[in-house]
């Protein structure tokens, strides 16, 4: 029976292991532009796509490109929001908006292979009273790239190419899972995760073998 508990421990901390491994291979993150709003000193991660999003005359809107798992591990822009120094230079004007925008390419460890980011910069977008933060945008950082849902993939040509694909955390390292799309809009999340159907099966196999040497040791008694 001892031997039988030995075998059965050993395929447990086997279970264990395959679990704990799963978990480090999913910590993988998406390369992408994350659009942020100006809440007086601080950034708050933007519930709505640049295209969507309408702001007020006086908003601060801010775009950073970085690698991140989703919404909570995102990179907020370097620069705090400040409208009143973006937009010193840009007097109001009747039947227009002034929007700041605080363009943050990122640094080198986010960057794709071969490309390097751009000096972060600010803009002081004037433009219609309805347009959205996307035309806000336009009207200071063309041109802009976009996927076809939607999804914003470049600003002033930056990067040259990919939208939002995963990779790993050690900013280079491709997972071997297929690469799950970030959200349209310009709104970057992470896959969701449970362990895998082989995965599964393959716990359940450990198990299985685990029990078997129980049965079969009690049978010799």
């Amino acid at each position: 029976m001892r031997t039988a508990l030995t075998a059965l421990s050993a395929a447990l901390l086997a279970c264990s292991a395959v679990l704990l491994g799963a978990g480090g291979a999913e910590a993988a993150g998406y390369r992408y532009w994350s659009f942020w709003e100006g809440e007086g000193s601080t950034w708050t991660y933007a519930t709505q796509g640049p295209s969507l999003l309408r702001p007020d005359d006086g908003a601060v809107q801010g775009f950073r490109f970085a690698v991140s798992e989703d919404s909570a591990d995102a990179a907020r822009p370097r620069r705090a929001p400040d409208f009143a120094a973006v937009c010193a230079g840009t007097p109001a004007k009747d039947g227009t908006k002034r929007i700041a925008v605080v363009i943050d390419p990122g640094t080198a460890a986010d960057a794709p292979d071969g490309e390097r980011p751009p000096a972060p910069r600010t803009a002081c977008a004037r433009v219609a009273p309805d347009a959205s933060s996307a035309q806000a945008l336009a009207s200071v950082a063309k041109p802009l790239r976009y996927d076809s849902s939607a999804m914003l993939c470049a600003i002033s040509g930056y990067p040259a190419s990919g939208c939002g694909e995963q990779v790993g955390r050690d900013r280079g390292e491709k997972p071997s899972a297929p690469a799950a799309s970030a959200s349209s809009e310009g709104s970057g999340g992470g896959a969701g995760g449970g362990p895998s159907a082989g995965l599964l099966v393959g716990i359940g196999a450990v198990l299985v073998l685990g029990t078997a040497a129980v049965l079969q040791a009690r049978r010799r008694r």
